[in-house]
């Protein structure tokens, strides 16, 4: 996905933009029509010439304003849903390309700045349907068939309005560019910046007080908001001097009219007659010369075409900002994944209902289901596995590679993991050990197919590579160091891993963890958890976490550094109490970097 692809989601289909764009047109021309009309009533008016002839006028006037505040309602309501509603597939097209990058893909960008890119840039999308196409094929509509019009009351008064329509494109365009134009550009990867390091602060906020340098960092974000202040100052004075020149022009654009039109006067206009037939009212002469009141037109009509026209150079403005935000959404996903990113088998994808637990083939023979009724446990066989993390995702707007290295001979990283053998069968406990840096969660990423490896890895003798990795994370679940626990109640932190469960099977799966009392004493499943688990203990989580586990009833578990958060003399307590709740036939593979009784474990594996 390029910048080019961001835009074109973000343009509604021809179809649903289509009622927006004609609406829109409606109204800006109901806008210059009323002004013309009106111009032309008063001055007419003014004649005193028998009421009949002042008719037409009068129900156009009438008609144009309720014409152009129903055309303009319509035109906001018509736009804006074609808007939303495209905006609401960019997102799912969004989310549906950053999920497979997800969370190995995404390291080197920041939290706070990923945030900014996929909310308040993908809203700054919306203005390209409402501020920049609409306003540009709108405004360029009405100001040609105003000038045609114009022409066709008096050449001369068209000529000096295409002028001076033409200057303020090219005036207003200039001025806004010089005076904006980087602002406009800048805004977008400061406000990501700006949020990034507002929820840098707030996140670490306990660390920066423990150690002094709150105010450091309160100053660096100071910074960072007085140049978004600067850049907003500038944006904002490029579309007040924008205005000021339009509305310059449109001022010159109606002396012109009156120096071109006054000599065009008819003699019994200068000469004070007002005895103007009616059939002034359609060819704008009476005699040899221009009315009255057709001069009042040419004079006001400039008026309203420059409030329409007045779009156009601020859309210009509009433009970089989408442009900007565009290409900041399309730098955080890559035209294809990168290599050291498991890709979907196109085989195994295909249908939901084939690639499902199903997929795999029976276990070994002679094993049996546990008696809670849980499934069994794949063998997992790694031969001589390596992998690597990625790098930082390259920018979309660069070409795609045309060849694909593999993940063990690429050579701009090191190696994270080397050369692991293993096999885990049905039942086993399998301690990885080893120094930090030697890979024992790469290994853990590489089994939950978060990362691509080298080598052979297999379930109950299929390669791994031939199922999607949906398929194997249906067999592998993963409790993370450091589990995250939602803003939510008990309930909800537990339905996510299995949306159908009652509350029963929630109090069931609680009691299996050892968290019965616990939550009984809060409220029970009602009790909230707060903000990333403020009101929970590290060992509170990590049963949290295995909760989830046993609901989505993986086979297999991996537990990585479960006891990191807790204290080392309840250590073993904790991880007595997690392997037992795992239950004799769900596999566990403990990545740990402390020492674990012997008795609970089956294998070793040591890595670095």
């Amino acid at each position: 996905m390029r910048t080019a692809d961001v835009l074109r989601l973000a343009q509604p289909a021809p179809r649903a933009f289509t009622p927006a764009l004609a609406f829109g047109l409606l109204s800006a021309l109901s806008t210059v029509a009323l002004l013309a009309t009106s111009a032309y009533l008063i001055a007419r008016a003014a004649e005193q010439p028998p009421i009949l002839y002042l008719s037409i006028a009068i129900v156009g006037v009438r008609g144009f304003a309720l014409a152009r505040a129903s055309f303009r309602y319509l035109d906001r309501l018509a736009g804006h849903s074609a808007a939303f509603r495209a905006l609401a597939s960019l997102r799912v097209a969004i989310y549906e390309r950053i999920v497979p990058l997800a969370p190995a893909g995404l390291g080197g960008i920041r939290r706070g700045d990923l945030l900014a890119r996929l909310v308040g840039d993908v809203d700054e999308l919306q203005n390209l349907p409402l501020r920049v196409v609409q306003p540009l094929v709108t405004s360029l509509l009405v100001s040609a068939l105003a000038v045609v019009g114009v022409a066709l009351l008096l050449p001369a008064a068209g000529l000096t309005l295409a002028v001076a329509l033409l200057l303020a494109l090219l005036a207003g365009t200039l001025v806004n560019s010089r005076i904006a134009g980087a602002a406009e550009r800048e805004l977008a990867p400061l406000r990501g910046r700006f949020s990034d390091e507002t929820l840098d602060v707030i996140g670490n906020l306990d660390v920066l007080v423990a150690f002094g340098a709150v105010d450091d960092r309160l100053a660096h974000l100071q910074a960072t908001d007085q140049r978004l202040t600067r850049s907003a100052t500038r944006r904002a004075a490029g579309a007040g001097a924008t205005a000021a020149i339009v509305s310059l022009l449109a001022g010159l654009a109606t002396v012109a009219a009156l120096a071109v039109g006054i000599p065009a006067l008819g003699p019994a206009v200068v000469a004070g007659s007002v005895g103007a037939d009616a059939s002034g009212l359609f060819s704008g002469t009476s005699g040899s010369g221009l009315t009255g009141p057709v001069l009042a037109v040419l004079a006001l009509v400039p008026i309203a075409v420059f409030e329409v026209f007045s779009a156009v150079p601020l859309a210009a403005g509009a433009w970089r900002q989408v442009h900007a935000s565009a290409a900041r959404v399309a730098s955080a996903l890559p035209d294809a994944l990168p290599p050291e990113v498991p890709a979907s088998s196109p085989a195994a994808a295909a249908s939901p209902a084939e690639s499902g637990p199903a997929a795999l083939p029976d276990p070994l023979p002679g094993a049996e289901h546990a008696a809670s009724g849980e499934r069994v446990a794949p063998v997992i066989r790694l031969e001589r596995v390596s992998a690597r993390w990625p790098q930082r995702v390259a920018s979309l707007d660069r070409p795609a590679p045309t060849t694909v290295i593999a993940p063990a001979t690429r050579g701009e990283t090191a190696a994270a993991l080397r050369d692991v053998s293993v096999t885990i069968r049905p039942g086993q406990r399998l301690l990885v050990t080893g120094a930090s840096g030697s890979g024992k969660t790469t290994l853990a990423s590489v089994l939950v197919r978060f990362l691509e490896h080298s080598g052979t890895f297999t379930l109950n003798g299929v390669d791994v590579r031939t199922l999607a990795p949906e398929v194997v994370r249906q067999s592998i679940g993963l409790c993370e160091q450091t589990p995250y626990i939602f803003d939510a109640n008990i309930r909800q932190n537990l339905l996510f891993a299995k949306e159908t469960a009652s509350d029963d099977d929630l109090l069931a799966v609680l009691d299996r963890v050892g968290l019965t009392t616990w939550a009984a004493d809060r409220g029970g499943l009602d009790a909230r958890l707060g903000q990333h688990g403020a009101l929970v203990s590290g060992g509170e989580a990590q049963r949290i976490a295995l909760a989830r586990v046993l609901l989505a009833d993986f086979p297999v578990v991996v537990l990585d550094e479960p006891t990191a958060n807790v204290d080392p003399a309840r250590a073993d307590a904790l991880l007595r109490d997690l392997l037992a709740a795992a239950g004799p036939g769900r596999s566990v593979v403990l990545i740990s970097h402390t020492d674990v009784p012997p008795d609970l474990i089956t294998e070793r594996l040591r890595l670095g």
